[in-house]
């Protein structure tokens, strides 16, 4: 099944870029970045950057926008069965040199687990003049890692900005 990806989260003055892969068909379902209640995205960036979580989208949203994080996918669209990045197929990238043109403040690109650098990689590249990190992914289907584990990785992002 062929599947778009959401706009981007951001505001001009973003100076962290989180990037996913593709949304998976709950958040699709639900029209929000990292919809599946299971999926730890929220709530570790909500304790790393010492804010209340909230269940409302549009107070995630704001959150994101006092913290100056944008988020986006490397994906644009794709043809997908399920949730999994491994089933992703004829794959489209977004357009990373329009929005980090318009994105002049962004120094940090951290990616939300090792298929979305892959794919970075193979249709941007890592440029010069930013900081590039894979951070291990929020999705429920990496259960090797416990909250408290990814939460000990992602708080890196706060310390490279």
């Amino acid at each position: 099944m062929k599947i778009q990806s959401f706009p981007s989260l951001s505001n001009p003055d973003a100076d962290i870029l989180l990037l996913g892969t593709m949304p998976g068909a709950q958040s699709l379902a639900m029209n929000q970045y990292y919809g599946h209640p299971r999926n730890h995205f929220w709530k570790l960036l909500h304790t790393i950057f010492e804010e209340e979580l909230s269940t409302d989208y549009n107070q995630k949203k704001e959150m994101l926008q006092r913290n100056k994080i944008a988020v986006w996918d490397v994906l644009q669209a794709c043809e997908r069965k399920g949730s999994l990045d491994s089933a992703i197929m004829k794959e489209v990238p977004n357009d990373f040199a329009g929005f980090l043109a318009e994105h002049p403040n962004i120094k940090l690109i951290a990616f939300n687990g090792q298929k979305a650098a892959a794919f970075y990689k193979k249709y941007v590249g890592l440029s010069k003049g930013y900081t590039f990190v894979t951070l291990p992914s929020t999705s429920p289907a990496n259960a090797g890692k416990s909250f408290e584990q990814k939460l000990k990785e992602w708080e890196v992002i706060k310390s490279l900005r």
